[in-house]
């Protein structure tokens, strides 16, 4: 079924791109039950395999429907542009207990039988426990399946972000809206996006949408967020090929006798923008030496940078890039 957002004149200039650590371990638990979604996955599946069989997911899971309403409340729209994990979790913390009576019986609903389980007649009966008991849960699901990979999925989220909104500056809203995935399209005769994603029809009336890249939601699209929750497209990263993949390799020896073999893999590796932090996690090297080797990249005109919320992330120049390709321009 097709999702619809009505843009007023006042959205168009209220669109935000964001990053959620919480939606993405919220969607790391789909994920772990959901075959269909392993596929570029199966690397970080066989890791974690040991470390997920001691979470107690069940709760979670009985609130995830294959076809139907998760409880806004537990992946709500990011809080902000960086916001941390802990920062997202305190706000599903502050959920008033009626709102999250509300959600859960919806989300319960879509499940046969599922609200008559011991697990779903406790939820309704005391849904302010039941927000923290899940907040419990989601804390614990950060700690093993998201948190030790979270520099190298935040650089690959942040990229994505980075891409495309040189991408809004360079063909507008309504090509970027058109490029971002092949279930979405955009309507500029009414001004309405459409997804084939869950059912949904909503009028975003002043309050803009938020745009965010995903690593646990490929394949799929998702919104569906209902008042007061800001609308929300949930579309798949870019470069999710690549993500649980360990470097190439070394950076060509030409290029190691030239620049040393560390500072030659810190540019090498530099094949979509990156920060520190992610390149000493990808590389297996101390931050302040990945650190020193970028400020001397910097300095040599083959590395720029930009700010992207609260970090730094680095991208090679066409000189760097000429010279870890050979001469060969990069596409």
């Amino acid at each position: 079924m097709p999702l619809y957002l009505h843009f007023g004149e006042s959205d168009l200039l209220r669109c935000r791109f964001a990053v959620s650590p919480l939606w993405e371990t919220q969607d790391a638990i789909r994920t772990l039950g959901r075959p269909d979604r392993h596929g570029y996955h199966l690397p970080w599946l066989r890791r974690i395999r040991e470390a997920a069989r001691d979470l107690d997911l069940t709760a979670v899971r009985l609130l995830m429907p294959r076809s139907g309403h998760t409880p806004d409340f537990l992946g709500p729209p990011p809080i902000g542009p960086a916001a941390t994990f802990d920062e997202e979790l305190a706000a599903v913390r502050a959920t008033p207990a009626d709102v999250a009576r509300k959600d859960l019986a919806q989300s319960l609903a879509c499940t046969k039988g599922a609200a008559e389980t011991s697990q779903g007649r406790a939820m309704l009966a005391d849904p302010g426990r039941a927000v923290q008991e899940l907040a419990d849960t989601l804390e614990r699901a950060w700690q093993v399946l998201v948190e030790p990979d979270w520099p190298r999925l935040r650089a690959l989220l942040e990229a994505d972000v980075a891409y495309h909104s040189g991408r809004l500056a360079r063909v507008g809203l309504e090509g970027l809206l058109s490029e971002l995935h092949p279930r979405i399209d955009w309507d500029p005769a009414t001004l309405t996006l459409t997804a084939r994603a869950s059912s949904h029809r909503r009028s975003l009336d002043g309050q803009g949408l938020v745009l965010m890249p995903s690593v646990f939601a490929w394949p799929e699209v998702i919104s569906g967020f209902e008042p007061p929750w800001q609308p929300t497209v949930v579309y798949p990263v870019r470069g999710i090929g690549g993500l649980w993949t360990q470097p190439s390799g070394a950076a060509p020896e030409a290029l190691a006798g030239i620049l040393g073999r560390n500072r030659a893999d810190v540019l090498s590796a530099l094949g979509a923008p990156t920060s520190t932090s992610a390149l000493a996690h990808s590389l297996g090297l101390a931050p302040s030496s990945v650190s020193a080797h970028l400020a001397a990249l910097r300095a040599a005109g083959l590395l720029t940078t930009h700010r992207q919320g609260h970090q730094v992330l680095y991208e090679r120049t066409p000189l760097g890039g000429a010279l870890v390709t050979g001469g060969q321009e990069e596409a």
